[in-house]
């Protein structure tokens, strides 16, 4: 597979509240975006958990669009502060690890922005297109590096040993 016919897989958190209902409004107004945005819809964005982002970039996502309400406007108070928090230690996480920081997005959209989740959505995806595939955690994909038999004998320390009575 060449870069011009790469596409990429993006997974797409939303809020439920606001930018879940901005890519239906986008969708319902027949506005076009990439298909390539697959969408995971959380009750808000501050209850994504760094690891669902990591599990979908090892499982095979070249990127993840993290969305939800505007600061301030938040259906519960103040969390989507903390997904912004957690968006920027992500961040920094993958750049420890030599993936991309670019290659996750925080885009903050209400119920009413379609247009704008459409066109972020769309950029998204072309600059995926542009990092390549990540690849990550398919290096190995025929090769199994761990041994996961049981060992024959057990060792185990002189305080476990059973004495008999």
């Amino acid at each position: 597979m060449t870069d011009d016919t790469f596409e990429p897989t993006i997974i797409g958190f939303t809020c439920n509240w606001c930018s879940y209902r901005a890519s239906d409004l986008a969708g319902t107004a027949r506005m076009k975006y990439a298909p390539n945005v697959r969408l995971i819809r959380l009750m808000c964005s501050g209850r994504l958990d760094p690891t669902f982002v990591l599990r979908a970039l090892s499982g095979g996502a070249d990127g993840v669009m993290i969305t939800g309400c505007h600061p301030g406007e938040c259906h519960y108070i103040e969390q989507n502060y903390k997904a912004l928090r957690r968006f920027l230690l992500l961040r920094r996480v993958l750049t420890g690890l030599g993936i991309e920081p670019e290659r996750v997005k925080l885009v903050w959209a209400s119920a009413a922005e379609g247009a704008k989740f459409a066109a972020e959505a769309t950029a998204f995806v072309e600059e995926i297109r542009k990092l390549g595939p990540l690849n990550w955690g398919k290096a190995d994909s025929g090769q199994q590096t761990v041994d996961h038999e049981e060992p024959s004998t057990v060792h185990r320390p002189s305080s476990e040993v059973e004495v008999p009575a």
